[in-house]
């Protein structure tokens, strides 16, 4: 008869009725997706490797340890964050470079995506460290097909400007990218970034993913004019969010750009082209250095 405790990593553990063993694993960096709310998302690689290897490299090892209790898995931990990135990414380097097998895991999700791993993996390389991915959940990947938009083509911005001004500049400039945006965004800054947006970019569709494999996931959808007027009014959401954004419609690079013309040609009739970009820029949100360019080329062109 099995038995309730544990089993430790070196002879197997349960999952969901099913036994996966911890085989051993080649020396170097295993960078391994977690669950990004639901505890079943893990597959059984990744729980084979969290167990097999020498260590495993935590953003946050609090949340880490829950996991790997969950499984009965005790393998030592590290924490490697922004904080102690430099002082520790030494260390870490030193162990692969010795032979060791390393486990990376970010808070949840994908490893790599807005978290320090990145520069972890770019100096092993360098080193000849053997790097290899045990892939799996993904925050930006979950919401994307569950979106409803286009995912033939998608850009992954991460988090957008906590401020205003730079915040539509940045999204002013995200305009023509011909795919689907997928934003990471504070349920607090949620209703101010839609409006931007809006602003910004028109009534395209798009969705708002939050606490998405969890018990209260949700995907509310509609044009941005109509999200950002729905979130005005009410309460801030909770949990983690992913905002997706569709891509422009065909003609629409060729319409702003008319547009952007009109205002500027407009503003040039009653000021100077340094003052006419600041005004055009202020009301599109668009960078002042780019509507600065087309101002002189605009007012050259009425000189001649």
């Amino acid at each position: 008869m099995a038995s309730d405790a544990a089993p430790s990593p070196a002879a197997g553990y349960t999952a969901f009725g099913l036994r996966a063993e911890a085989e051993k694993i080649e020396p170097g960096l295993h960078v391994v997706a977690t669950p990004i709310g639901n505890l079943k998302d893990i597959s059984f690689r990744a729980l084979s490797t969290l167990a097999a290897a020498d260590a495993v490299i935590a953003e946050d090892t609090r949340v880490t340890k829950n996991l790997l209790a969950h499984y009965g898995i005790s393998t030592p931990l590290v924490a490697y964050h922004e904080h102690n990135a430099k002082v520790i990414r030494p260390h870490l380097l030193a162990r692969l470079e010795s032979g060791a097998a390393l486990a990376l895991v970010s808070d949840a999700g994908t490893p790599l995506v807005s978290d320090p791993g990145f520069k972890l993996v770019q100096e092993a390389l360098k080193k000849g460290v053997h790097v290899t991915s045990v892939p799996g959940p993904s925050a930006v990947l979950a919401a994307l097909v569950v979106a409803g938009l286009p995912t033939d083509r998608f850009f992954f911005e991460g988090f957008l400007p906590h401020k205003s001004g730079p915040r539509r500049a940045r999204l002013a400039e995200l305009a023509p990218v011909p795919g689907t945006l997928v934003f990471f965004e504070s349920p607090r800054r949620l209703s101010e970034t839609l409006a931007d947006a809006a602003a910004i970019l028109g009534p395209r569709s798009a969705a708002i993913a939050r606490e998405l494999t969890k018990i209260y996931e949700s995907v509310r959808r509609g044009r941005l004019d109509e999200l950002s007027d729905a979130l005005a009014t009410e309460e801030p959401p909770r949990g983690e969010i992913v905002l997706l954004i569709a891509p422009p419609e065909a003609g629409a690079a060729e319409a702003a750009e008319a547009d952007l013309d009109a205002r500027l040609t407009e503003a040039l009739d009653s000021y100077s082209v340094k003052d006419a970009a600041s005004v055009v820029s202020a009301a599109t949100g668009q960078p002042r250095r780019q509507v600065y360019a087309r101002a002189l080329q605009l007012a050259a062109e009425r000189g001649k």
